[in-house]
C-alpha cells in the first residue's frame, strides 16, 4: 500500500538538478472535510496544497509559506499554507453555481495570486504569481521563472480523495552537461500519470521516470494537517481590530465570537479579558 501523506526531496547526482515529491491523503481529507466543496474547488485546493508542500522544500529557515488567489470569480479566495516541518492547512470561500469545467481563470476570474513567506525570525517576504496560464502548474512555473530566476517544472493531481505533486528545478550555476540532463528528465515527468503519483511509494515512481539516471532520495518528511489558530493568536487579532470596535460589540452581544476559518476552533471573550487586552487589568 501507498504511504500516507509523505514529502520527499531528491537531487541528479553531480548535477544542479534537484527535485521534491508529495502526496497527501489523510491531510487532505481532514482539510477539505471541514467545509462541504464542490468537486472543483476540492481539486484546486487539492493542487495548491500540494503545491505548498512542494515549495516549501526550497524553504532554508523556519518560518511558512502560504499561497493565496483571490478574484471576481465563484472561487474568491483560495489559501494552502505549509510549514518548515510541514504541518499543512488551507481553505477556499466560492459562490454558487460553480462553473462545470475546471479551468483556473473560470473559478477565479480577474484577480491576484500571491506567494507569502513569513519566518519565525526576520521580515515577511510576497511575491506576485503571474495569472497568465489556465494551470496553477504552469502559473507556478512562471513564478520561479521570473522571481527566482530558476528553471522549474511542475506537476499537480487531485482526484478528489488525495493530492500530490512533483517538482523539478535546475538551479543557478548549471553546467552544459546539465542542459541535456535538464531535457531529458522535464521530458520524462511529463509523461506522469494521475493514477502514478497519487497511488505509488516515490521510489516507485521516481524509478519509473528517471531509471537511467542517478538518483538520491533525502529521508521523507511526513505531512499532517495542523491549525496555528491559538486564543493568544486570536487575541492579537482583535488587538488589531482596536478598541473602539471590539467595545462596540461587547456592548452589542455581550461577548466577542469568533470562529477559526481553517478548523472552525471557536473562542469567546468577554469583557474583563478585553480590558485586560487593551488595558492591562479590569476597568471598573
Amino acid at each position: 500500500m501507498a504511504s500516507h501523506d509523505q514529502f520527499q526531496r531528491f537531487i541528479f547526482e553531480n548535477s544542479q538538478v534537484r527535485g521534491a515529491w508529495v502526496k497527501l491523503a489523510d491531510s487532505y481529507v481532514e482539510i477539505t472535510s471541514q467545509t462541504p466543496y464542490p468537486a472543483p474547488v476540492r481539486k484546486l485546493l487539492g493542487e495548491a496544497l500540494a503545491a505548498s508542500v512542494l515549495m516549501t522544500g526550497t524553504l532554508k529557515f523556519a518560518g511558512t509559506l502560504s499561497l493565496q488567489a483571490s478574484g471576481s470569480g465563484p472561487l474568491r479566495t483560495l489559501m494552502a499554507e505549509c510549514s518548515h516541518d510541514r504541518y499543512i492547512r488551507g481553505l477556499a470561500r466560492f459562490d454558487q453555481p460553480l462553473p462545470e469545467t475546471e479551468s483556473l481563470d473560470e473559478m477565479l476570474g480577474q484577480g491576484k495570486m500571491a506567494i507569502t513567506i513569513t519566518p519565525d525570525e526576520g521580515q515577511r517576504y510576497q511575491g506576485v504569481v503571474p495569472r497568465e496560464d489556465d494551470s496553477l502548474a504552469r502559473c507556478l512555473e512562471d513564478y520561479f521563472e521570473r522571481s527566482e530566476q530558476i528553471a522549474t517544472t511542475l506537476a499537480l493531481f487531485c482526484d478528489g480523495e488525495r493530492s500530490g505533486g512533483l517538482l523539478l528545478q535546475r538551479m543557478p550555476g548549471a553546467t552544459e552537461p546539465d542542459d541535456d540532463l535538464w531535457q531529458r528528465v522535464t521530458h520524462l515527468a511529463s509523461t506522469l500519470k494521475p493514477d502514478e503519483l497519487l497511488g505509488l511509494e516515490s521510489e516507485t515512481v521516481l524509478y519509473r521516470l528517471f531509471n537511467e539516471e542517478t538518483v538520491r532520495m533525502f529521508d521523507a518528511d511526513p505531512v499532517a494537517f495542523r491549525c496555528s489558530c491559538s486564543r493568544e493568536r486570536t487575541l492579537s487579532a482583535l488587538q488589531a481590530i482596536g478598541q473602539d470596535e471590539c467595545y462596540s460589540i461587547i456592548e452589542e452581544r455581550g461577548a466577542i465570537d469568533m470562529d477559526c476559518q481553517f478548523c472552525h476552533a471557536k473562542y469567546q471573550f468577554d469583557r474583563t479579558e478585553i480590558d485586560r487586552l487593551f488595558h492591562g487589568h479590569v476597568l471598573h
